[in-house]
């Protein structure tokens, strides 16, 4: 399906200005020309690497989510496992990297489900979303000094729960287990037809 005609207008970057460079925080001015015409001399950018996260399910069935308190919004929340990447390092080995990291868990089969712009308005990056079925615990969590977070092991009506409750904030997070079980749903009813 087409949505669209052709090719939307894009900005035309005239000027780039770095305000901060920190490792968790890379931002920039630009001076932008709109396809108008327009020129706006204080669009921000934030810059961050890619992001990984991961809709991870266990051999017995259980859906692997963590709950952590998030500065940003002066709330904890469940998520689901994610992180960065690694200069280099795909996003797929940097989600099952932070899965074994964060929960102690690995292997299973993998794949990407989707990657969503993380706040396309004003940040640069990308959060690759993938699935990880049949996962088991291999060793125990290696978090980071910043890092405080609790595992939970969940059944699937515990994790729709969760969703349709608004107890999943984090919307890099959300989005993936809404689709999840939206495909989840749809396959199982094709098998119902066939």
């Amino acid at each position: 399906m087409k949505i669209t005609d052709g090719e939307e207008p894009r900005w035309e970057t005239l000027d780039s200005v770095y305000l901060v460079r920190r490792p968790w925080l890379t931002a920039r001015r630009d001076t932008v020309r709109l396809a108008s015409g327009i020129v706006n001399d204080e669009f921000y950018v934030l810059e961050y690497p890619e992001w990984v996260n991961t809709i991870a399910v266990t051999k017995e069935g259980k859906y692997i989510m963590i709950r952590q308190y998030r500065h940003g919004i002066d709330a904890t929340s469940y998520e689901i496992c994610a992180g960065c990447c690694e200069p280099g390092e795909s996003p797929e080995a940097a989600a099952r990297r932070e899965l074994l990291e964060e929960t102690g868990y690995a292997g299973g089969t993998w794949h990407e489900i989707m990657t969503i712009a993380t706040n396309a308005s004003s940040m640069n990056n990308y959060t690759h979303c993938f699935v990880a079925d049949g996962v088991e615990k291999v060793g125990h969590s290696h978090l980071e000094p910043t890092e405080e977070l609790n595992v939970f092991l969940l059944d699937e009506a515990e994790v729709m729960e969760l969703l349709q409750s608004d107890a999943v904030k984090q919307s890099t997070m959300a989005a993936p287990l809404w689709k999840y079980f939206y495909d989840k749903l749809n396959s199982s009813r094709v098998a119902d037809l066939g």
